[in-house]
């Protein structure tokens, strides 16, 4: 890979049909961080997990932010096309379809921007505790990509108004959106791991 290539673990798909997912942390998490949840809900599909290449406080993420919740946009930008790049890359170097992002938090954020921005490189998303990540978004066509959308009730970080805005900002955009919001707070639950495992079922039966 070139210089755009991040550290990452991949994992070969071990069955046939399961998409591959693309595993993107939350800060202060690593490559090794989603293996175990990607395993979980599709057991068998190739994995390919990356470490955000910014620190904060030596903490990876994959974007700066200026303080809880207010981001470094332009560096949202540059930092998702950078992973894109990279997704790009790594689709080529090992034999992958497009893949179904699971982010999440600030992993979450750098999935929702990589499909505002060059949504052709995902098959899809599921987004666990994800804000809108840029202010001003570009006109999108997501062309009834999928994505799930889990929000926590009691989540002290994402505001119910910023997730609720987010679904909205896809579905205008023309994704299928299913936004569910769990008693939950910020950090991940077994629903969310249940959620998310019948989500990619059911889209491997209408893939199929």
């Amino acid at each position: 890979m070139t210089d755009t290539a991040f550290i990452h673990r991949f994992e070969p798909a071990t069955s046939a049909g399961s998409p591959p997912l693309l595993l993107l942390h939350g800060t202060g998490g690593d490559e090794n961080d989603l293996l175990g949840l990607g395993r979980m809900i599709a057991p068998g599909a190739a994995l390919l997990s990356p470490r955000g290449r910014v620190l904060e406080r030596g903490m990876p993420r994959f974007f700066r932010r200026l303080a809880e919740g207010v981001f470094d946009e332009d560096d949202v930008r540059r930092r998702a096309r950078e992973l894109g790049d990279f997704v790009a890359e790594a689709r080529q170097r090992y034999g992958i379809a497009a893949p179904i992002a699971v982010g999440f938090s600030n992993g979450a954020n750098i999935a929702a921007a990589l499909l505002l921005l060059k949504p052709e490189l995902l098959a899809g998303a599921i987004l666990l505790r994800a804000m809108v990540p840029l202010s001003d978004p570009p006109k999108a066509d997501l062309g009834s990509k999928p994505i799930l959308l889990l929000s926590g009730h009691g989540d002290p970080i994402v505001p119910a108004a910023n997730s609720a805005r987010l679904a909205a900002l896809f579905t205008e955009a023309g994704a299928r959106v299913t936004h569910k919001v769990l008693p939950a707070g910020h950090q991940l639950s077994q629903a969310d791991v249940t959620l998310a495992r019948d989500w990619i079922g059911n889209a491997e039966s209408r893939a199929a």
